[in-house]
């Protein structure tokens, strides 16, 4: 029932922080985040969002709880919490272990590691850390400091530092004596266009991801006032609205395919957009057009999207060719990985696209001491999942270290307690707001092109916050019915808002769904269905589609059948008890 925490690939326990956010309590809100998802002030500006699609608001209203931006709520008022952060052991274990690459997987097991005493060596060529997160997140949706923040809560435990440090070869690494390894060097390189006219005029076309690095550290500046943006994923959006502050004044976004098939998050989209960035779909690069190499614009081809009886997608040429002017060209169609440093005679199988064969639960390599994550491992994802991977390969190389067996993961932690204080009266606040999803203000356009270190979104502030909160139905609130207390008085039908409890005689599913006052027509959502009651033979039969959580059913229940109960869900991470053979 708790769909945003199961969406979240590291399993934030989401209905919890947000009650604690509604409660002002923002540092107790960032400490719930923080011990799962490890970056809150990075995340709440941009995760890709993946437990709002999921958020049961949106089955009852028409947009989800603004969960990531009340993420960020938590990270903007916290406290000082490095008094809270743990610190690694002043006596340590012997082992040694090598992280390759600063990114969010790498100081993820740096932060799950370093206080179970493990010596931690991070080695990454950028000369800080954050990977990814800092060259190819604009500062204008990332600010320096929040990123700084929790970099160094992870590097301050006492992981030893090896910045501006390129490593060339796994094996010297190997040599070195390490007891185990974890590669977290992200997709380093991205796709490039091999079309007429791209070799003539170099200088002016930039590989997407690289461009955004060469910003970041300040290596550019400065771009043409005429700017083709090429892709319809998030950096074709970072890059577009990077170039409009750095000098482009006509900036395009062209995308091959449909509108309806960028891959770009929708808020990324509309944020381009609100920019005054115009996106053209359905047009295929053909060519770089220069005179005596100096870039002068692209032909693309015109193409309607058609599909075959079995759904293949097709892009037709229509005939039709468009020539765009340009001065300069940013290519942003997709990222690569790239393991030209990994000798292919030390034990480590590689695959399809040139990828780690991996145990995918473990992250563990053919070569059993090496471990993989984030979008070394499996592909390009986000910094979310590669927290979860992070976190997945932590226990896995805390396991084989202590002579555990990898594949014995250890069990989540479970609780379910009665929020029950009183007739009626609950530990959680179980009002349900009837408001709309309230919108994160934005700092002025005309301010921010200006400048590319003014950040955009400014977050909501505590009035607002607490409003969205109360949007929140408490989803790990469950309903917990007791079928021998129920004297089937219709109390709790009478009193649902939604009409979603019914008292009816059991029959198969399909059947039972239509036979509701109030048809279960979501399949997708299982049914919650009790034993058979004493008195007349019948079911209680609950629709969880569209239960608001609010208790009302528990209040009026003059029997106690019904009660509220919180279900608490926590991912246990490395240095469970499950490793029998810790000292």
């Amino acid at each position: 029932m708790v769909d945003c925490q199961y969406g979240c690939p590291a399993h934030t326990p989401v209905p919890e922080y947000i009650r604690l956010i509604a409660a002002g309590r923002y540092t107790d809100a960032y400490m719930v985040n923080w011990e799962s998802n490890v970056f809150p002030g990075v995340l709440g500006r941009t995760c890709d969002r993946p437990c709002e699609p999921v958020c049961r608001r949106g089955r009852v209203d028409e947009e989800p709880v603004a969960i990531c931006r009340l993420k960020r709520v938590a990270a903007d008022n916290k406290d000082d919490v490095a008094h809270l952060i743990p610190k690694a052991p002043l006596s340590r274990n012997g082992k040694r272990i090598a992280l390759i690459g600063g990114g969010p997987a790498s100081l993820t097991v740096a932060r799950d590691l370093a206080p179970l005493g493990y010596d931690i060596d991070l080695y990454d060529d950028q000369p800080l850390g954050g990977g990814f997160m800092r060259s190819q997140i604009p500062v204008f949706r990332l600010p320096p400091e929040v990123l700084n923040e929790e970099v160094d809560f992870i590097l301050d435990m006492g992981v030893n530092q090896h910045f501006n440090t390129y490593v060339d070869s796994l094996k010297r690494i190997l040599d070195q004596g390490y007891d185990a390894v974890f590669v977290g060097t992200g997709a380093p390189r991205g796709s490039d266009l091999d079309l007429p006219g791209r070799a003539e005029c170099d200088k002016y076309i930039h590989v997407g991801i690289d461009w955004l690095g060469s910003v970041a550290f300040d290596h550019i500046d400065k771009i043409g006032k005429r700017v083709l943006v090429l892709g319809g994923g998030n950096t074709a959006m970072d890059c577009c609205r990077t170039a409009r502050r750095i000098g482009g004044d006509d900036v395009k976004v062209v995308v091959r395919s449909e509108f309806a098939r960028m891959k770009a998050s929708p808020w990324e989209i509309e944020d381009a957009a609100a920019e005054d960035i115009p996106i053209i779909n359905n047009h295929v690069p053909k060519e770089f057009v220069h005179e005596d190499g100096v870039l002068k614009g692209m032909v693309f081809t015109v193409v309607d999207v058609l599909y075959d009886d079995d759904g293949t997608r097709r892009l037709e040429p229509t005939g039709e060719e468009v020539f765009f002017e340009a001065d300069e060209v940013l290519i942003a169609i997709g990222q690569d990985n790239a393991f030209p440093w990994i000798e292919r005679d030390i034990g480590i199988e590689f695959g399809k696209w040139d990828m780690p064969v991996l145990d995918q639960t473990t992250f563990q390599s053919t070569l059993d001491k090496v471990f993989f994550g984030g979008d070394a491992a499996l592909g390009p994802e986000n910094i979310i999942t590669a927290v979860a991977q992070g976190h997945e390969a932590a226990t896995s190389i805390d396991l084989f270290l202590n002579g555990g067996d990898v594949q014995a993961r250890p069990a989540p932690g479970v609780t379910l307690l009665s929020q029950k204080m009183g007739v009626h009266e609950w530990s959680y606040d179980s009002t349900v707001s009837i408001d709309d999803r309230f919108a994160v203000p934005h700092a002025a356009k005309d301010a921010a092109l200006k400048d590319r270190r003014v950040e955009v979104e400014l977050g909501f502030d505590r009035e607002v916050a607490y409003q969205e909160a109360e949007r929140c139905l408490n989803c790990d609130i469950q309903t917990v019915f007791s079928p021998p207390k129920c004297i089937e008085c219709d109390a709790c039908v009478d009193i649902c808002p939604t009409d979603c409890i019914n008292f009816v005689v059991n029959d198969d599913e399909p059947a039972l769904r239509n036979s509701l006052r109030v048809p279960a027509r979501n399949t997708s959502q299982d049914l919650y269905v009790s034993t058979t009651l004493q008195q007349t033979g019948r079911v209680m039969v609950k629709d969880e589609n569209v239960c608001l959580h609010c208790g009302l059913c528990a209040e009026r229940c003059p029997t106690g059948a019904w009660d509220m109960q919180q279900f608490l869900y926590s991912v246990t991470k490395a240095g469970s008890p499950c490793n029998q053979k810790r000292p």
